[in-house]
């Protein structure tokens, strides 16, 4: 399987250029097998995207669709959790950091035969900063003061002040480079750069991806068609494995499914790790949750242990504030508030709520895991006196009501984007959390060169969020994609929100 090179990242952020390398370099299960070309495959998702435009809507459903199929950026995240490069064959960083040329591969071609050039690099990124795109994470790309396409293969940022996640945010998938000619179908239909291209979306049923015969990178992908099955309900979804209607159940198997799977000779079930923290999130805006005691009530009432057992049998990694156990700088908190009913009915009674209080949980109907950690929360709360209604709503509603206009008490949702703990530093977030001692840790950590340093201040960042009981952390979701024994090269881990299939094939 064709892999681009790893990009290292040096002390003092030298002067370096990385080239890129293709080798072939399988996964285990795929050692001493060469790769078959052709065949179509289904993967079975429960969520349908609720457009195609990774870049104006935060929906995560999207991005697992297009984000390294349809539409690519200049770096990636590969199936390791390495930063490599994608659309750049290589890059230059100037010492001081606040400098980066970009070289682009020769031969790019969008998917309507139009090549792409710096300048495409250019508009995306200027398209990106638009207030007017309504951009959901434009934040990450405020530090860009300048962006100039020196020749068609090679572009210049310039920075505002050194940001040391700025590599890392150039593989986000709402940092894909698009062609101005079809930026204002993206929605509906995406014309990227990727190795596969789109032939039909069915609403409510379906997309359909073919091959892309013109990808820049020889070789890939080995599949004709990738088709993204919408099936709601899990259950649902394994019977259509089991049938033979879908190859592939990419994130909605439980854990006690996967567990029966495993004993069947047709099928196969990864176990790996992602970087979605599962969490209770708390409108902070409201009374009483504006109230910190009452906050820290929730999470003392909260047994997670017990949440990972009633919801994912036993699959799941606690936590303790917002960070996987996967991100460099992540510190183990979750020993630091824990599991204690009865302070908590202290603290519910010093905040003047000594008999409870009322409250509605609204859970995304299509995402099983988030009803089932519901219930047991629930369980949880109402032993403290907490009482919630549980309100399952479908997932346009829950982007439009709780997301973008934080109409809504609690909520429980993975945060699938990885490493996103400056979120808690956006007064404007669903959260509504507004600490100005956090703002400025988070601009402290971006700037500072220093990795050591950087370390300290991303453990500090962790630690103020779960002290001020922001959110009740639950778990990390854990990766169980299911599938046909002849699938090969699948990701075990999801280091990112994508579902690449480019180097995915059928064994025969």
């Amino acid at each position: 399987m064709p892999e681009k090179e790893k990009i290292k990242m040096c002390p003092g952020l030298l002067l370096i250029v990385f080239a890129l390398g293709l080798f072939c370099l399988f996964c285990s299960e795929a050692l001493g097998q060469k790769p078959v070309h052709g065949g179509t495959l289904t993967i079975a998702l429960s969520a349908e995207p609720p457009g195609l435009d990774p870049t104006t809507s935060p929906a995560a459903t999207i991005k697992r669709v297009v984000h390294y199929n349809l539409l690519e950026s200049l770096l990636k995240v590969d199936r390791n959790g390495k930063l490599v490069l994608a659309l750049a064959k290589s890059y230059k960083v100037s010492k001081d950091g606040k400098e980066y040329t970009f070289s682009l591969h020769k031969g790019i071609k969008f998917h309507d035969g139009s090549p792409c050039t710096a300048e495409d690099v250019k508009y995306s990124l200027e398209r990106l900063l638009d207030p007017k795109t309504a951009a959901p994470y434009r934040k990450y790309y405020l530090g860009i003061e300048s962006i100039q396409a020196i020749d068609p293969l090679t572009v210049k940022l310039k920075m505002k002040k050194f940001d040391s996640n700025f590599l890392f945010n150039m593989a986000r998938g709402d940092a894909v480079i698009v062609p101005r000619q079809a930026a204002d179908r993206l929605k509906s239909q995406p014309l990227g750069t990727g190795p596969f291209k789109l032939f039909e979306w069915k609403r409510g049923d379906s997309v359909i991806l073919v091959k892309n015969p013109d990808y820049y990178i020889p070789g890939v992908p080995y599949l004709d068609k990738v088709v993204f099955k919408f099936i709601p309900d899990p259950s649902a979804q394994l019977a259509a494995l089991r049938a033979g209607d879908v190859d592939v159940m990419a994130y909605d198997l439980s854990p006690e499914n996967a567990d029966l799977l495993r004993k069947d000779p047709r099928f196969k079930v990864l176990r790996g790790h992602t970087t979605t923290e599962v969490i209770l999130a708390i409108n902070n805006s409201r009374k009483p949750l504006n109230d910190p005691r009452v906050r820290q009530a929730i999470t003392l009432a909260i047994d997670r242990l017990a949440v990972i057992k009633g919801a994912m049998s036993g699959y799941g990694s606690p936590i303790g504030s917002h960070m996987d156990p996967t991100n460099p700088y992540y510190v183990d908190l979750t020993g630091l508030h824990p599991y204690n009913p009865e302070k908590a009915k202290q603290l519910l009674a010093e905040a003047g709520y000594a008999n409870g209080f009322g409250a509605v949980l609204k859970l995304p109907e299509p995402y099983a895991y988030a009803r089932r950690s519901g219930e047991v929360v629930a369980d949880q709360l109402s032993r403290v006196g907490i009482k919630l209604i549980i309100e399952v709503i479908q997932w346009g509603q829950w982007i439009d009501r709780v997301f973008k206009n934080a109409e809504y008490d609690l909520t429980i949702i993975g945060h699938a984007e990885p490493f996103d703990i400056e979120i808690y530093g956006w007064p404007d977030y669903y959260f509504r959390y507004n600490n100005p001692k956090f703002q400025e840790l988070m601009k402290k950590a971006e700037e500072e060169m220093n990795e050591q340093a950087r370390k300290k201040l991303y453990a500090a960042a962790q630690r103020m969020i779960a002290d001020d009981f922001v959110n009740a952390y639950l778990f990390v979701y854990p990766a169980l994609p299911a599938m046909k024994k002849e699938v090969v090269n699948w990701w075990k881990d999801y280091p990112t929100i994508a579902i690449d299939a480019s180097e995915v094939y059928i064994q025969k």
